[in-house]
């Protein structure tokens, strides 16, 4: 099977590298090397290639970016990146693979194989390939660190540390393991702003951590009593049980 591939990567030397490994392969024709975003997805449509190495991060328009306006019409994509944590993201992008820099022969070679088992199965839904990204693009706006105000200062609380969160009128406070924060934003505000499959809504006046629930106890009429790595007891309503109970079941994985 005869393979066009377009190589994208804002380092020359990389781009060089990738094209000299596929150039080994007498079935694969390069159609392009591309420096930055706007070029690649110039490139993208005028060529349609089979495949594209497409770095993550480039200057003014990301790899996931440029995967994100694409949508149905990205053609089957490697990324590659310098950092493994990036390796995640491109797989809930609905990649073919991915390359952490710098990548050996033999992983090179795994990748191709790869691919060639992809194509060779036929294109995916381009239904499947759209929500992925959009769920992807959702997923970067959520907060990774809130703002609270310390005295004088600003101090940026990792989500991570927020161990519940409770409602009081149209502020919160973010109860962490030794500490209460109180921010002046509505509940509705700031879930929007956590991810789903980090934070639950169990009642509400209270959003929870799931990473930090501990035990969950059957109570009266249906509901629940949530106990938190800290010792702090929740009630959670009937009707978020079985949402709840699906997020934690699943590792948070939807």
């Amino acid at each position: 099977m005869s393979l066009s591939v377009l190589i994208v990567d804002d380092e020359p030397i990389a781009r060089h590298a990738l094209a000299r490994l596929l150039r080994e392969h007498a079935d694969i024709e390069i159609v392009g090397e591309c420096g930055d975003g706007a070029s690649a997805l110039a490139a993208i449509r005028a060529h349609s290639p089979d495949l594209v190495f497409l770095d993550i991060q480039m200057p003014e328009m990301t790899g996931l970016e440029v995967a994100a306006t694409l949508g149905a019409q990205l053609p089957a994509t490697v990324f590659v990146t310098a950092y493994e944590q990036y390796a995640v993201r491109a797989f809930e992008a609905n990649a073919v693979d991915y390359l952490v820099k710098p990548f050996s022969r033999e992983r090179f070679a795994q990748t191709l194989q790869r691919v060639r088992e992809r194509l060779g199965r036929g294109a995916d839904d381009p239904r499947r390939v759209a929500e992925a990204l959009e769920a992807l693009r959702r997923r970067e706006d959520y907060l990774e660190r809130v703002p609270v105000r310390v005295d004088d200062r600003v101090v940026l609380v990792p989500v991570d540390d927020i161990v519940w969160i409770r409602a009081n009128r149209n502020t919160v406070e973010l109860h962490l393991k030794e500490a209460t924060h109180e921010v002046r934003q509505t509940m509705s505000a700031l879930a929007a702003r956590l991810d789903p499959r980090r934070f639950a809504r169990v009642h509400r006046s209270a959003i929870v951590n799931v990473r930090r629930v501990r035990e969950i106890h059957p109570w009266f009429n249906g509901h629940h009593v949530l106990t938190l790595d800290t010792g702090q007891q929740l009630r959670m309503s009937r009707y978020q049980h079985e949402l709840f109970m699906r997020l934690v079941t699943t590792g948070g994985s939807e």
